[in-house]
Formats: structure tokens, sequence, C-alpha cells
């Protein structure tokens, strides 16, 4: 029990430091992205996790499809890498990126709580609903129509003066 906690402590600290660096970049940068964290976040059922999963590894961006899902990001590409290296993913046109979080709430559901759509894709018409979309389709799900959950930060631990 004491593991889960601290898990979920960890969890928190690094999305909210990732939030600050995105926020900070943003201004810095105004490329032109646009991310959104889901609120509340999206969970996907064992069933549909497997099912978004095989979809994902059917449609991979190394072999002839436009994803490159690793455990905490799904990443949609405009067409395939020339290669299997990282290095042909630039070349491929990022769309957008979905950050998940796999074993949240429990072990074997997904939750997916962040999406960034690139400006490439902004112009492509992707928006952060869309670009989900595009992902859970495999699982005959939207966006919209997802389980959701309101996770809260976990409480402040309790300290003796």
């Amino acid at each position: 029990m004491r593991g889960a906690r601290q898990q979920a402590s960890q969890a928190a600290s690094q999305q909210k430091r990732a939030e600050q660096v995105e926020q900070l970049a943003s201004r810095l940068y105004d490329d032109g992205t646009v991310s959104q964290v889901i609120r509340p976040a999206a969970v996907l059922s064992e069933a549909n996790a497997r099912r978004v999963l095989q979809g994902l590894q059917q449609d991979d961006a190394r072999s002839g499809g436009r994803w490159h899902a690793e455990p905490g990001c799904w990443r949609l590409f405009e067409r395939p890498w020339k290669n299997k290296d990282e290095r042909s993913a630039q070349e491929a046109g990022l769309i957008g990126s979905i950050q998940v979080a796999y074993g949240m709430p429990t072990r074997y559901e997904i939750t997916i709580f962040r999406a960034t759509v690139t400006v490439e894709g902004t112009r492509a018409g992707f928006t952060v609903e869309s670009l989900c979309d595009a992902a859970l389709r495999y699982a005959d799900l939207t966006l919209a129509t997802c389980p959701r959950i309101d996770m809260q930060p976990p409480p402040r631990p309790f300290r003796m003066q």
C-alpha cells in the first residue's frame, strides 16, 4: 500500500513539473502547439486498453503505419517512418502526442491525462479531441464517450511536530 502511495505521489509530482515546463515553453516559444490536460482524465478498462494497444501496434509508424506507442506516450505522425530508428521520426512530421499512465487507476487500466497537437497537426485539422479519438477508435470509443475519473492529488502527509 505504501509503495502505491509513493508511486502516486511521484506521478503527481512529475505531472506538475511537466505542466510547469510545458507552460514555460509555450510562453517562451508560442509555436502554435495546443496542449490540454484531460480533466477529468479518460480511463480505458482492461479490455479497451488491450484493443487500443493492439490497434496502435498494428498501425506502427516503424512498419508502414502512423502511430508510435511507448509506455507513457502515444505519438501520431503524418506518414510512416522511413527507418525503424527514432531519427526518421523527425522526417515523418509529428501531428501530436497523447500522454498516458499505464496501471492507473488500477493495474490493467490506462489513463489518458494530456494531449498535445503540434503546428503540423493543427494545420492538418487536428484538435486535442480528434487526436484522442484517432487512438480511441480502436476500442470504438471517442474522448467524449470514454469513461472518466477525476484524479485528485494525494493528501499532504501527516507530520507530527
